[in-house]
C-alpha cells in the first residue's frame, strides 16, 4: 500500500503527498469510531484508484502533535522575536521554549529588526543571544525582513517540518511572503474566503519552502501551561535540567530544598538570573493551576 504525508485538511478531505504526488483522501469510517482524527503532518497509509479518489487506512504514530495549529510530527518551531518594537522579551521567550521542550520540538530562536537597535540596545541582544547558544539554541540575528536574514534561515528549513511562532506584532506573515512572494495573494484571499470571525477554524496547510514543509498558520496562540506538571517544568528548561543533575534530592524542584546544584550555579553567577526567575514564576503558575475534570 502507498503511504505519504497528509500537507492539507479541509472540509473532510486529506491531501496525501506521494512521491511528489497529491492524493485527495477521505478518512475510513473506522477512524470516527475509533476517535481518530487525521492531521496536517501525519504519515499515512492509503489506497486510491487516481489522484481524486483515495482513503486513508493508517495513521502512523505520532512523535507529537499542536493543538494550535492543529500538525502532527512537528520537527521545528523558528521563534520570531524583535529586538525592538515590540521590545525583546526573555520571558515571553522562556514560556515559548517551555511550550516547544514539552511537545519535544526543536526551536530556532530568530531576533529580527537588529537594524533598529541603537548600541545599548545591540549590545543587550547579542548577551542574550550568547545566553541562549551557551544554553544549546540557534540563535540567528537578522535584519527587518531583509534578504540577509531570509538567507540565514533559508538552509534551517531543509527537509524540516517547521511552525513559525512567537511575539504577535513581529510580522511572522510577513515573513512567511519574503520566503515565498507568491504566497501574499493566496493569505489575503483564505481570509478573505474563510471570514476570519471568532468562530472560523482556518484550515492548515503545509507549503514548500527552502527545501522543507512549513505550517502556513503561527503556532501556539495558547501559552498557558495546561498540561505540564511541577516535576516535568524542570526538563522543560535544558540549563536547569543539566545542572539539576548534580542536585542531592531527586525529584528537587530547585526552590526551598538543601544542597541544590541549581541554586548554588545560580549564586556563582554561572546560570542567568532571569532564567531561574522565569522557572521560578512558571513553577508557581503550574502550582496555582485550576484542576480541570
Amino acid at each position: 500500500m502507498p503511504e505519504g504525508k497528509i500537507i492539507k485538511a479541509l472540509s473532510g478531505f486529506y491531501y496525501v503527498l506521494s512521491d511528489d504526488q497529491l492524493v485527495q483522501c477521505r478518512g475510513r469510517g473506522v477512524f470516527r469510531k475509533n476517535k481518530i482524527t487525521p492531521l496536517v503532518g501525519d504519515e499515512v497509509v492509503f489506497q486510491a484508484e487516481n489522484n481524486t479518489e483515495g482513503y486513508i487506512l493508517e495513521v502512523k504514530d505520532r512523535k507529537n502533535e499542536l493543538v494550535r495549529p492543529p500538525i502532527a510530527n512537528v520537527d521545528q518551531a523558528i521563534l520570531v522575536f524583535s529586538a525592538v518594537e515590540p521590545d525583546f522579551s526573555t520571558a515571553l521567550l522562556d514560556r515559548f521554549l517551555v511550550l516547544i521542550e514539552y511537545n519535544r520540538i526543536r526551536p530556532l530562536i530568530c531576533i529580527t529588526k537588529m537594524d533598529l537597535t541603537n548600541e545599548d540596545e545591540k549590545s543587550q541582544i547579542q548577551q542574550f543571544a550568547n545566553d541562549y547558544r551557551g544554553i544549546g539554541y540557534d540563535v540567528l540575528l537578522t535584519s527587518s525582513e531583509t534578504e540577509q536574514g531570509i538567507q540565514e534561515l533559508l538552509p534551517f528549513l531543509n527537509r524540516e517540518i517547521s511552525v513559525f511562532a512567537g511575539q504577535s506584532g513581529v510580522g511572522k506573515s510577513s515573513l512567511l511572503n519574503v520566503l515565498r512572494p507568491d504566497l501574499s495573494i493566496q493569505t489575503n484571499e483564505i481570509s478573505n474566503h474563510l471570514g476570519r470571525g471568532k468562530h472560523t477554524t482556518r484550515h492548515v496547510e503545509l507549503i514548500h519552502v527552502g527545501g522543507g514543509l512549513v505550517a502556513d498558520t503561527p503556532g501556539f496562540s495558547s501559552l498557558e501551561f495546561t498540561d505540564i506538571e511541577l516535576e516535568e517544568l524542570n526538563f522543560c528548561f535544558k540549563d536547569i535540567q543539566k545542572i539539576s543533575e548534580d542536585c542531592k534530592f531527586r525529584g528537587c524542584l530547585h526552590v526551598s530544598e538543601p544542597k541544590c546544584a541549581v541554586k548554588k550555579s545560580l549564586e556563582n553567577g554561572e546560570l542567568p538570573s532571569y532564567r531561574y526567575k522565569h522557572y521560578k514564576e512558571f513553577l508557581e503558575e503550574i502550582k496555582n493551576r485550576k484542576p480541570r475534570y
